[in-house]
């Protein structure tokens, strides 16, 4: 081998920049720099967009040949890269969206909504958005993407994932794409799924300030402090786990295990487990999660049109169940004479608790000694328990359309 053979052997990589592949890279990597900004700079979600970000980068590194199956990725992504182990092991498995939601239930007070089940109908009004970009992109899939016009299946399907993205729900949205083998689009829809997520106090205020009044904004809810039964609370993840694992058995792995964690904090035998489920393992599965996201985020397989279309309706359905939950509550107060906060009902979205708090944070600035952030958290927490029975009954009406395949 000469030296100029040699030479070009070390600076393979910078080579690779200059061709066309290199500069999609250099796309990648501006777009990961975007996160990782947002992450530290303005501290959006940190623990999520910089694993995510960080991960497109090391993704979308210049690429070696994989010695296995003799094709050309970057070497944390051949076959035995270690991105790519932890996708399959994580995500492909589902197993991290099952870890999280065990986090997340331990995280969770359901104390508010048990003493005001009425907020439950909220969680409801707020997956809308889901439904309805459901059927919007039945219509707009073929036609931007037109080589799945012939393919209903993939239609179908893939609608339902953007559609999920709506209830700024990750792990359900993850469940649901996971479900239907969505691996091509895998990228577009983990990335809009997390991001807007994230960007939760950015979306969510001018929706809600459109759709109310000042007057509204500053409409005070009584709240009383004491806490639901030990019993109540106790019995509330055992039968909700239950009723819907019969109604929506689909649904069964993530209420399964959101209530368990919950279990876990509520019992008040497990006061070590449920400490290490809300710090530890929320923190260590967010990590390899944000990485295993950030690793399908690859210039060819994100740089495309379907990208853009799943991203602008992933940000229609999000709207769209914002937008949901403020006209419910809106509407509800025709019939109250204790009005309702109409802002409560934006925090039906499942994105726990960005959401309680961005209403709460959005009160406060109207009137300084309004509290409504209880209400709040029991919208929230009743989206959680929303977006995944939305999930589910996605997945089952859509396997029922299909023919019982999926």
């Amino acid at each position: 081998m000469d030296i100029l053979e040699v030479l070009k052997e070390l600076f393979a990589g910078v080579l690779y920049l200059f061709t066309l592949e290199g500069l999609k890279t250099l796309v990648m990597f501006i777009i990961a720099g975007v996160l990782i900004y947002l992450a530290i700079k303005k501290d959006y979600e940190p623990a999520l967009l910089l694993p995510i970000g960080f991960g497109a980068i090391l993704a979308n590194l210049p690429p070696v040949i994989d010695q296995v199956t003799g094709a050309a990725a970057a070497s944390v992504l051949g076959s035995e890269g270690f991105l790519t182990v932890l996708f399959n092991a994580g995500i492909r498995n589902e197993m991290f969206p099952i870890l999280i939601f065990i986090a997340v239930g331990a995280m969770i007070d359901f104390s508010p909504l048990l003493k005001d089940p009425s907020m439950i109908f909220f969680g409801a009004a707020a997956q809308f958005g889901i439904f309805a970009t459901f059927l919007l992109s039945l219509v707009l899939i073929p036609i931007v993407l037109p080589q799945t016009a012939g393919d209903q299946s993939l239609i179908l399907r893939l609608a339902s994932a953007i559609g999920i993205i709506g209830a700024a729900d990750g792990p359900t949205t993850l469940y649901v794409a996971n479900h239907f083998n969505l691996v091509d689009y895998m990228a577009p829809i983990s990335v809009a799924a997390y991001s807007y997520m994230s960007l939760v106090p950015v979306i969510q205020p001018p929706v809600i300030r459109a759709l109310t009044s000042k007057k509204e904004r500053m409409i005070r809810m009584n709240y009383n402090e004491e806490r639901a039964s030990k019993t109540a609370l106790i019995l509330f993840p055992v039968i909700v786990t239950i009723v819907s694992g019969i109604i929506v058995p689909m649904s069964a792995p993530l209420v399964g295990s959101l209530m368990f964690g919950n279990l876990i904090r509520e019992c008040g035998v497990l006061e070590r487990l449920s400490k290490t489920a809300q710090n530890e393992l929320a923190n260590l599965v967010t990590i390899l999660l944000g990485l295993a996201i950030g690793s399908t985020m690859v210039a060819q397989n994100f740089l495309r049109l379907d990208t853009l279309l799943i991203m602008g309706l992933g940000l229609f359905a999000f709207v769209f169940d914002t937008a949901g939950g403020v006209l419910f509550a809106k509407f509800l107060n025709l019939f109250r004479k204790n009005k309702i906060n109409p802002m409560v009902g934006a925090a039906g979205i499942s994105a726990f608790p960005m959401s309680a708090r961005v209403i709460q944070k959005m009160a406060k600035d109207e009137d300084p000694y309004n509290f409504i952030l209880m209400q709040s958290i029991s919208a929230n927490v009743s989206g959680q328990l929303g977006s995944i029975v939305a999930g589910g009954m996605v997945i089952t009406l859509v396997g029922l359309m299909l023919g019982g395949v999926w």
